[in-house]
């Protein structure tokens, strides 16, 4: 975890703070290592071994802690594969390939066959949203159905949470906290204390994780129309990071199949989606969009 944070003191105590969270998974679970060519790549597995395969890529600056919830709700219908991607503050390698290498999409293809899942659905938030849009589009064959939340890669991505949080950083966990009110955008109040709880772990993360820097390909047309399997595509209206008006545009004419809901007055935060996207995975034949 090291290289990807500003301090051994600093990843040392997002690890405690992450084991936490594993140890207290809120349905049975395997913790699987998967050596690939991008190094160790860490999968929590939960739900029946012979259910159908659900892969699950969380976003930029987090880990497979953010799945808890949702993960426990789609186990009881998938084998679900909540998986660290590497080079993000999980407990996978450091290794950050280049995104316009396909050195991701030989990644997970390792570690699909690791698992054993030959095809899989794919459900990813953000960066996450953008492997599983590259995965897909290169290796359509092995993808069931792909659910989105904010994705990259396809709506222009925005500049100003950036500047601001180099503005911002030198004022401490006040900057933090308002950087990612920032980015994260109008979400609902914390009202528990198990997600205030979670919010403060977010806040640890961002005070000593090193992002990434560099700028996602976004993908052509030609390239989006190769998601020829049913996808569902959840937009938040007021996206400060992506362009979510420009994404559900090239979505409706590059994949006049998929559904495309923009919630409008929602951020790049998206909450409440565990039981939409399981209607969704769980539908027979095609989907449709919805305005």
């Amino acid at each position: 975890m090291n290289d990807v944070f500003t301090s051994p003191e600093g990843a040392s105590a997002v690890e405690r703070r992450y084991r936490e969270y594993l140890e207290s998974w809120p349905v049975p679970s395997e913790h699987i290592r998967v050596p690939t060519g991008q190094g160790e790549t860490f999968v929590v597995a939960c739900g029946p071994r012979d259910a159908p395969p659900l892969l699950l890529l969380h976003g930029s600056g987090a880990n497979t802690a953010m799945w808890r919830a949702d993960a426990a709700a789609w186990s009881r219908h998938f084998r679900v594969h909540a998986v660290d991607i590497v080079g993000e503050p999980g407990l996978s390698a450091p290794s950050r390939p280049s995104p316009a290498s396909g050195a991701y999409a030989s990644w997970l293809d390792e570690v699909l066959d690791a698992l054993g899942a030959r095809r899989t659905s794919i459900v990813g938030v953000s960066l996450g949203g953008w492997l599983a849009v590259d995965y897909a589009t290169r290796r359509p064959e092995r993808v069931d159905r792909l659910a989105l939340l904010c994705p990259g890669g396809i709506g222009r991505q925005k500049w100003g949470v950036v500047i601001a949080a180099v503005l911002l950083r030198p004022f401490g966990r006040w900057g933090l906290r308002t950087t990612m009110k920032l980015a994260l955008g109008p979400a609902a109040p914390a009202a528990t204390p198990q997600a205030r709880a979670f919010g403060e772990y977010v806040l640890l993360i961002q005070k000593h994780f090193r992002p990434r820097r560099e700028k996602l390909p976004v993908f052509d047309d030609d390239t989006l129309r190769r998601l020829t399997m049913p996808v569902l595509a959840v937009l938040g209206g007021r996206d400060s990071m992506l362009d979510s008006h420009e994404t559900r545009r090239r979505l409706e004419q590059a994949v006049p199949h998929a559904t495309v809901t923009l919630l409008p007055e929602a951020g790049h935060l998206l909450q409440e989606q565990a039981a939409p996207i399981l209607d969704f995975l769980r539908a027979p034949g095609e989907t449709r969009r919805h305005a």
